[in-house]
């Protein structure tokens, strides 16, 4: 591996870092628990787009790891594993169709970030019940898909890396 390409994953790493600081600073005004707007996403999908997809899953799980450890708990960890996890697979499927845009695979990885977030909370609550907020969760994770897509698809346009 490159000394540049270690340096780009370096900085994406510090990007993804300090922009989940800026959403613990800034959270957003709303009724339902846990909802965010996603900016560390923005980074993995630019990841996605432009470097190798074994980059953009250690750049996706490290930023997990980083996060839990600095600015959350144990719990926070597993829900936003499983949400990264399942939301990458889905985004990479959709990327390798090229059928998708890159605000219709945000949107998807999204979703599919907080159904991950979801299924966990059901395993450890031992209960469908949570599932109730799936749908609150499925609008504002289209809404945050669409704004960090929108992002998304203007840097993967404009930085060649």
């Amino acid at each position: 591996m490159s000394a540049r390409t270690v340096a780009r994953f370096a900085l994406l790493t510090a990007l993804a870092m300090v922009l989940s600081w800026v959403e613990v600073l800034l959270p957003l005004p709303t009724i339902i628990p846990g909802v965010k707007l996603g900016l560390t996403n923005l980074v993995v999908l630019f990841a996605l787009y432009r470097l190798e997809t074994r980059s953009a899953w250690c750049l996706s799980i490290l930023r997990v790891l980083l996060v839990a450890f600095t600015f959350g708990n144990a719990f926070s960890l597993w829900y936003s594993l499983a949400g990264a996890i399942l939301s990458l697979l889905v985004m990479m499927a959709l990327k390798a169709t090229g059928k998708f845009s890159v605000t219709g695979v945000s949107v998807a990885g999204a979703v599919c970030h907080n159904l991950g977030q979801i299924l966990v909370a059901m395993a450890v609550l031992r209960s469908a019940a949570v599932a109730y907020y799936y749908p609150a969760l499925l609008l504002s994770g289209t809404v945050a898909g669409i704004c960090v897509g929108l992002a998304g698809a203007v840097l993967v346009r404009r930085i060649p890396l």
